[in-house]
């Protein structure tokens, strides 16, 4: 694995060339910046790379065979591909869940505080998310299932998944860069836009192609029902066995955005709920997420994206609190499947963090006593599975432990930066709009 150095304007970034192609007589090299998310790879020109800090793989040791001969591990076709260089850089203690909590002063600073008598003490999983991502000692559950789920198995990855193969899609009015692998059609990866139909999002090669199937497409919304309008916002409900085409195209697109979730063709055991935004001309999608409709694990999401035109505008927190919502309804508490990608953990920390710090502001106090509740009940009111509820007290960093008993402290800065974020939380679930009547998939025939 040859790794070297780009000097250009503000430094250098050490980076893997995972391939090289020419064009016109020019020499492109596609790189990986080490300890960078994927979807800042790009193609760079030579004059970017400087090779006098080109560092060479190492010769693996050898080792002995079955039979007891000495004998080299075969390399593998990264290790023989792969060169690194570099590049201009791109741009506590757990609670009891059942016991009850108090407020209690901290200091004299805090404005509420919760405690949680002791009791026993629950062990929390720690969370494998990607190299992005927080370290593990967020407590947050980890061992995703391989099998049944989206999650991707990473160790099949080769040098073609680790490429972006789609220069540019064009949907509706919005042109998208995608930043990850998605196996469309291989003669599909060398246009260099790829026309996508916004409401059935079957794709074509060329703007003409669009227009001739437009004309043919009766589509004004996703196929399924729809489950909650307000407003502009739409939630559409798809059952992955009876709109098959529909799923796997909006998998495809979805997969350009997401590095750590499998694509399956088998759409059967998945429902999907798009998120849309009405405008004159119809129902266009702006996020979606899909979910499992027999889940041993509890999870209530599979996979999650915000497209990224509406990205940063809280359309990610409204998908993620429409999931709970539905949670509610079926009377269950959820997770999302992990690892969740960098954005998805940051997005969901937000979620549950201004979730859970609601409840404990809105608590009141009875005949003079400090108001008081478990783990358990505000897994119950908000549907949040108690190993997040756990994480994320712990995350923010509420719990403490004073004369003999856990506290959960909300200290002014706290309260203040909550009370900031719920001003600028505009996008919310209205309970009233959703028209949701959960199934029983246990029955194999309602699949």
């Amino acid at each position: 694995m040859d790794r070297a150095g780009l000097g250009q304007g503000g430094g250098t970034a050490l980076a893997e060339i995972l391939s090289v192609k020419d064009i016109s007589g020019r020499k492109l090299f596609y790189v990986h910046y080490i300890d960078f998310n994927k979807r800042l790879d790009e193609w760079v020109t030579h004059e970017r790379l400087d090779l006098k800090k080109i560092q060479f793989p190492k010769k693996e040791a050898k080792t002995p065979t079955k039979n007891g001969l000495p004998g080299s591990r075969p390399g593998s076709p990264e290790r023989e591909v792969k060169r690194k260089v570099e590049v201009v850089s791109p741009a506590t203690p757990v609670p009891s869940e059942t016991a009850p909590a108090s407020v209690f002063p901290q200091n004299g600073s805090a404005r509420r505080a919760v405690a949680a008598q002791p009791g026993r003490k629950r062990k929390s999983n720690c969370l494998g998310t990607d190299e992005d991502s927080q370290d593990s000692s967020d407590g947050i559950p980890s061992a995703p299932r391989m099998t049944g789920s989206l999650v991707s198995d990473r160790s099949h990855d080769d040098i073609v998944t680790r490429m972006k193969n789609i220069e540019c899609i064009e949907l509706g009015r919005h042109r998208l860069k995608p930043w990850y692998f998605s196996p469309y059609p291989q003669e599909l990866t060398t246009l260099p836009v790829l026309y996508l139909c916004e409401f059935c999002l079957k794709y074509g090669r060329s703007l003409k192609c669009l227009q001739r199937h437009l004309t043919k497409c009766d589509l004004r919304h996703p196929p399924g029902n729809e489950i909650y309008r307000k407003g502009t916002i739409s939630f559409f409900e798809i059952d992955g066995r009876k709109n098959k085409s529909y799923s796997q195209n909006l998998c495809l697109l979805a997969k350009c955005f997401l590095d750590h979730k499998t694509l399956y063709y088998d759409t059967d055991p998945f429902l999907f709920y798009v998120m849309t935004e009405y405008d004159c001309k119809g129902f266009h999608i702006v996020g979606y997420f899909s979910k499992e409709k027999e889940s041993t694990e509890d999870y209530n999401v599979a996979c999650i994206l915000t497209l990224p035109p509406y990205q940063r505008r809280g359309y990610g927190k409204l998908l993620i609190e429409f999931s709970y919502e539905l949670s509610k309804v079926e009377g269950k508490t959820g997770t999302p499947e992990k690892p969740l990608s960098d954005l998805g953990l940051l997005s969901y920390r937000s979620y549950w963090s201004q979730t859970i710090l609601e409840i404990l502001m809105g608590l009141k106090s009875e005949s003079g006593e400090r108001p008081q509740i478990t783990i358990n009940e505000i897994s119950e009111i908000t549907s949040i599975k108690k190993e997040d509820v756990i994480s994320t007290l712990q995350y923010l960093n509420l719990i403490n432990y004073y004369k003999g008993q856990y506290i959960l402290t909300l200290s002014e800065d706290i309260v203040d930066g909550h009370e900031r974020a719920m001003l600028k939380r505009l996008l919310r679930i209205d309970s009233k709009c959703l028209h949701f009547t959960p199934k029983d998939w246990s029955k194999r025939g309602k699949w």
